[in-house]
């Protein structure tokens, strides 16, 4: 029967279904706060005011149901909580995976930031910026007033100026120091010794960077694992050299530019881990370094041949066949996506059943659609408590195959 003067609802109308629905997921939320608060307020030590004459604790949960315990699990003697927020499987496949030597770890700026307190400013010379900071610093530099901030049109805007040259020498003196590696590159420097430490076969990395800096190459160098590097060949440095190559530094230091990469098997993951930097390298003596920063870097960028006339064959072969970990930027910043772009359109091109996962802890709509298409689940983590959590799901899982 209709309430009067309103139309008949059937119980399988989607109105009521939906409204269904949201009640049910308020009332179970209401229920796991209800949980928490009555473990964090009751089950915990009296206070000298709730003790008797006696001295024997007076009971504070008289007339307080108690919870019903389906989300809440004291785990231990002072009541601290563990509530399940349904990441396990996620940090159980991405451990399997990693154990397994199938993940690709792609480091962005943000990784820089991933110890750096909520409030602490970028200074320069004790740490290393983000993207924003190092676009609002040379912006200041170079004088630019716009109010576009963005990196790219910044430093393009810095060359039309002053020219390329006192961009690079900047750029140098911010990226070249002694600064500390990040809570990510100890993280990926310490797997060998995880793996060695649980009776694992070694398995080397290859790790893609689009930083500049060399904090990842300090925390391999500190932990006593032996890595090779390839920078992209972009702007900068030497001008005689070859550019739109990749340069080759192997764990002797020896360098060789990659000519014929579909040819070239020198680089490869089979001994060692590999740093594969696709956006080029601030590296200790300017002559060698490179750039990859301005709208006319990345316009070449695109515009240079296919992958396996870029990159290694042996490379492009793990690259086009891995788990993707995508740490510390956002997908919606076209810079970073050139060269991911064409390795997901490759993918795409063939059948690609991998899966890829990335940590981002505030994405708007547009890095979701994005990382979407690119079959690609986003984990809205703060990256330093994703690692612990990944760290801990190591020692314990076991590879998938």
């Amino acid at each position: 029967m209709a309430p009067p003067g309103g139309d008949e609802t059937r119980d399988d109308d989607p109105g009521v279904t939906e409204s269904r629905g949201i009640y049910r997921s308020a009332s179970r939320i209401t229920l796991c706060v209800y949980d928490v608060c009555y473990v964090r307020l009751v089950q915990r030590e009296p206070s000298e005011s709730e003790h008797d004459v006696t001295g024997k604790p007076v009971s504070v949960d008289k007339g307080i149901p108690r919870p019903s315990g389906r989300f809440v699990r004291a785990v231990n003697a002072e009541a601290e909580t563990e509530v399940d927020d349904g990441l396990d499987e996620h940090f159980g496949d991405v451990a399997g995976a990693i154990l397994d030597g199938d993940v690709v770890p792609v480091l962005g700026a943000g990784v820089n930031l991933c110890d750096r307190a909520d409030d602490e400013q970028w200074e320069r010379g004790r740490s290393l910026p983000s993207g924003r900071e190092l676009a609002d610093m040379l912006a200041k530099r170079f004088a630019w007033d716009a109010t576009d901030r963005d990196l790219v049109h910044v430093s393009q805007a810095a060359v039309l100026r002053r020219g390329a040259d006192p961009l690079f020498k900047l750029l140098h003196n911010v990226f070249v120091g002694d600064y500390e590696p990040t809570s990510v590159h100890r993280f990926l420097a310490g797997l060998p010794a995880l793996r060695e430490r649980r009776g694992l076969d070694p398995c080397p990395q290859l790790i893609v960077t689009t930083n500049y800096d060399g904090l990842l190459e300090r925390a391999f160098t500190e932990a006593g694992e032996p890595f090779d590097v390839l920078y992209y060949l972009g702007e900068g440095g030497d001008r005689k050299r070859a550019h739109g190559k990749f340069m080759h530094v192997d764990a002797k230091g020896r360098h060789r530019t990659v000519n014929v990469p579909n040819k070239y098997v020198d680089a490869t993951i089979d001994k060692r881990s590999v740093i594969l930097k696709i956006h080029g390298a601030a590296r200790e003596d300017p002559a060698e370094d490179s750039w990859v920063i301005t709208e006319d870097h990345y316009i070449d960028y695109l515009t240079r041949t296919t992958l396996s006339e870029l990159i290694p064959v042996k490379l492009l072969e793990k690259l086009l066949n891995c788990n993707f970990l995508f740490m510390g930027y956002g997908m919606k910043d076209w810079n970073v996506r050139v060269m991911l772009h064409r390795i997901f359109t490759q993918r795409r091109h063939g059948h690609d059943g991998w899966a890829s996962w990335a940590v981002q802890l505030d994405s708007d709509p547009i890095d979701r659609a994005l990382w979407k298409k690119n079959n690609v689940s986003i984990q809205a983590m703060n990256l330093k408590d994703y690692l612990a959590r990944l760290q801990s799901s190591l020692e314990t899982a076991e590879p998938w195959c």
